[in-house]
């Protein structure tokens, strides 16, 4: 057994957020069950309502939240308020300056692009919500038709889903091609491992 210690990815979550953008990337990422510790936060610890109902336990808030090497931002109706909320783009900021990794599913890449992290990146998000995404973040260098993007530690996906693809591909950047592939089969889950694969970008009007 590896003498190695595990790397702590911290999942935000926020009132209304979106089911799918925790628990596709968490059941993905869970497989690293050997390397990797995910653990919840939010700004208050405890039950945390999604946009569609169903509430995730917060194991930590935002004060005693330990150090986190990799966090996922997930997106969802709650980045609307999200946005305007100091504490929290604050926290996502300072978080996201000392992690290793940082990854957003869907609407999430409105917050970390309102903490100026994407300034003179490389970003996408969900294509139904682009137009107001971007607003955002102007300095970001938005790609209209990804499935996702990675530039340096960043890693942005487009909506819901495609944080699943994301995460494959985080996996196979952390470890290799086998382990995401093993992953993908065992989840039965057909992986589009290409990141510029984005028909939905041509449904929404934006190419």
């Amino acid at each position: 057994m590896s003498d190695t210690p595990k790397k702590r990815l911290g999942v935000l979550l926020f009132e209304g957020f979106e089911t799918l953008d925790v628990a596709g990337p968490v059941e993905i990422l869970g497989h690293l069950d050997q390397t990797l510790t995910l653990v919840t936060v939010a700004e208050t610890t405890g039950p945390i309502r999604s946009f569609q109902g169903p509430a995730t336990h917060a194991e930590f808030n935002l004060q005693d939240c330990p150090h986190l090497d990799m966090l996922l931002i997930p997106g969802g109706q709650g980045t609307r308020p999200g946005v305007e909320n100091a504490t929290l783009l604050d926290w996502i900021g300072t978080r996201s300056d000392s992690a290793e990794l940082v990854m957003t599913v869907c609407t999430g890449t409105s917050l970390l692009a309102r903490t100026g992290r994407l300034d003179g990146r490389r970003a996408t998000t969900n294509k139904m919500a682009f137009e107001w995404v971007i607003t955002q973040g102007p300095n970001v260098e938005w790609v209209k038709a990804a499935r996702w993007v990675v530039d340096g530690k960043y890693a942005t996906s487009s909506g819901v889903s495609a944080g699943i693809d994301m995460a494959l591909d985080i996996v196979r950047r952390l470890h290799d091609d086998a382990t995401a592939e093993f992953i993908a089969d065992v989840t039965e889950y057909e992986w589009h491992r290409d990141a510029d694969w984005d028909p939905f970008a041509k449904k929404a009007g934006l190419v």
